[in-house]
């Protein structure tokens, strides 16, 4: 795996989607290269979702316990600990996210989290960056974008898709730790502290998928670029439905 290779699955998914954010590949390290990581931003306090923005944009981040500035994230990658007032559903209230503290303590019960200090580093950059093969590749972008990508990876079986989120946490654990952990695509409509942190358009989604997956899903996007999806966007039979209510 090298980065040319990263460059032209990244280059090929913009093309064929339209996307305009770049694919972000997310990695969870125990320790760092020796030498460090050149070219990482790994000072900057940042929430999760606003890293994986920066990503999205062209930058490399690396999070550690030292930087992340989001309690919740913090605990969903292993961290830290999760504070009593999350873990309770307190805050959750205070937030006016839920009815009540049970319902915000049943949602985060709900949540996947990697096991405390298993890794240390979580480091996010454009696929198109990368030297090595990430553990899970993240996309924020519109649901048509999104729809392919997870019709593409049916294309083969055509086995139902089933989704898991709280719409909370969704850019740390529906899109990232959820795919990592289960090996599954996963897709989050967002939630409440990506859309108040970060320039997520109301218009776009998340979708996270294990990276190994990846090259498989292309080549069925492939397939699907060349008729259906070029039917789909012409909307064709919209317009001859329009034509005959004229």
């Amino acid at each position: 795996m090298n980065q040319n290779h990263n460059k032209l699955l990244a280059s090929q998914l913009k093309q064929i989607l339209g996307l305009e954010r770049e694919p972000v590949g997310v990695s969870f390290m125990k320790e760092l290269p020796l030498g460090g990581m050149p070219g990482f931003d790994t000072d900057t306090k940042t929430r999760y979702c606003q890293a994986l923005m920066r990503a999205g944009q062209g930058e490399q981040i690396v999070i550690s316990a030292s930087n992340i500035s989001c309690p919740a994230s913090a605990a969903a990658f292993g961290l830290k600990p999760l504070p009593d007032k999350l873990a309770n559903g307190e805050m959750l209230l205070m937030m006016g996210l839920f009815a009540s503290p049970e319902a915000g303590k049943k949602a985060m019960e709900g949540m996947t989290r990697l096991p405390m200090d298993e890794y240390r580093y979580v480091t996010l950059s454009p696929l198109t960056k990368m030297n090595s093969a990430p553990d899970v590749v993240v996309f924020e972008s519109v649901p048509e974008h999104l729809m392919w990508l997870a019709l593409a990876s049916i294309y083969e079986t055509g086995e139902r898709l089933q989704f898991d989120t709280a719409i909370f946490q969704a850019t740390c654990v529906d899109s990232t730790v959820i795919p990592f952990v289960s090996g599954k695509m996963n897709a989050s409509l967002g939630c409440y502290g990506c859309r108040e942190a970060t320039n997520i358009e109301d218009s776009e989604s998340l979708l996270g998928l294990p990276f190994d997956q990846l090259a498989a899903l292309l080549d069925s996007l492939h397939k699907l670029a060349d008729k259906p999806m070029i039917k789909a966007r012409s909307k064709s039979a919209y317009q001859s439905f329009s034509g005959c209510g004229e």
